[in-house]
């Protein structure tokens, strides 16, 4: 098979080439011939049949032995084909293996790095999860927020995943801030006027001037009496001073409003600056709000006297700054009305 394939692929020499069975078949011939000679010559009593019986037998054992070299010889080729097949085989399988081999270490190593990074995610939501159940934060509404979170980002509509992102963005400054004890907005925040009331627990003192007596008629400022209200009933002692410059500004209005917040329960005075002593006058003329002695709510006014800027302070020495502040005024009014 490998010679007729050789014969076949390997372009033949020129001139006459002797077909291999014709070659085994002379050789056997000549054999049989020189067999037929050597035994007529060696033992000339037998007879011609036997003569040419030893002759045959030995040209078909020399046909034979020719056949099994050529078998030898293609068995050796086919072998040493096989060999070298098995070889190509297994080199090529070794360098799949170590392609595939460095496939699956890169894939591997993929897997181990998303699986480091998810472990890692679990591990850092883990422990912001047990910071908020060692917090006094209610965990049930960091979870809701997150779920919230969640599902607001599936949502089909650009928007609103984007309206919801700037919120989680602002409410996460937010916090941020509180936990540095300041926290500011620009304008007047109204939410946090309310929200801070609902929260408190002891008490609430405010001065009130001249710039927020608008607000007093306000949608917001019902809200804002109706939550002091609810305060009062929780046992918080309310008090509240509205302050004018002269004793002239003092009008009925204002001694109107003043003891509408009294039929609430809340303890509120009028007075004029001008009435008080010099010393009492002097200080910060700006609303500001104590919340249970432990945070200010201010209002800082441009130059036009417009709300730019709220502040939540919950730094100590303002907070007690500002509670000097007001016991000073406090006190002085209840002097003047002795």
């Amino acid at each position: 098979m490998t010679d007729t394939q050789g014969s076949t692929n390997t372009p033949r020499p020129e001139g006459t080439r002797v077909p291999p069975l014709l070659l085994k078949t002379l050789v056997t011939v000549v054999v049989s011939i020189i067999a037929y000679v050597l035994t007529n010559a060696l033992n000339q009593k037998q007879d011609e049949v036997w003569k040419l019986t030893v002759s045959i037998v030995i040209g078909g054992s020399a046909l034979i032995v020719q056949y099994m070299v050529d078998f030898e010889r293609r068995l050796e080729a086919m072998e040493s084909g096989q060999r070298t097949r098995i070889r190509e085989m297994r080199d090529s399988l070794a360098e799949h293996h170590r392609e595939v081999r460095g496939h699956l270490t890169d894939h591997r190593r993929e897997m181990t790095d998303l699986v480091d990074d998810r472990f890692a995610r679990i591990s850092e939501a883990t422990e912001l999860f047990s910071q908020v159940d060692r917090s006094v934060l209610r965990s049930d509404g960091v979870t809701k927020l997150a779920r919230s979170a969640t599902k607001a980002g599936l949502m089909n509509n650009e928007l609103v995943k984007t309206f919801a992102s700037e919120e989680i963005d602002r409410l996460a400054q937010l916090l941020e801030n509180l936990s540095n004890n300041i926290a500011d907005c620009l304008g007047e925040n109204q939410d946090w006027l309310i929200d801070l009331t609902r929260c408190i627990k002891k008490s609430l003192d405010a001065t009130s001037t001249s710039v927020d007596r608008d607000f007093w008629n306000s949608e917001p400022a019902s809200r804002y009496l109706e939550a002091q209200s609810d305060a009062i009933l929780r046992g918080v002692k309310i008090r509240r001073l509205f302050i004018v410059d002269t004793e002239q500004q003092i009008d009925d209005k204002l001694k109107e409003l003043c003891e509408s917040q009294r039929s609430l329960g809340i303890d509120a005075r009028v007075v004029a600056l001008s009435q008080l002593p010099h010393r009492v006058q002097l200080g910060t003329h700006s609303d500001f709000i104590i919340f249970d002695n432990e945070l200010t709510y201010e209002i800082d006014q441009d130059t036009k006297k417009v709300n730019a800027k709220t502040t939540l302070n919950a730094r100590a020495a303002l907070v007690e700054h500002r509670m000097k502040r007001f016991n000073r005024l406090w006190e002085a009014t209840q002097d003047l009305s002795g």
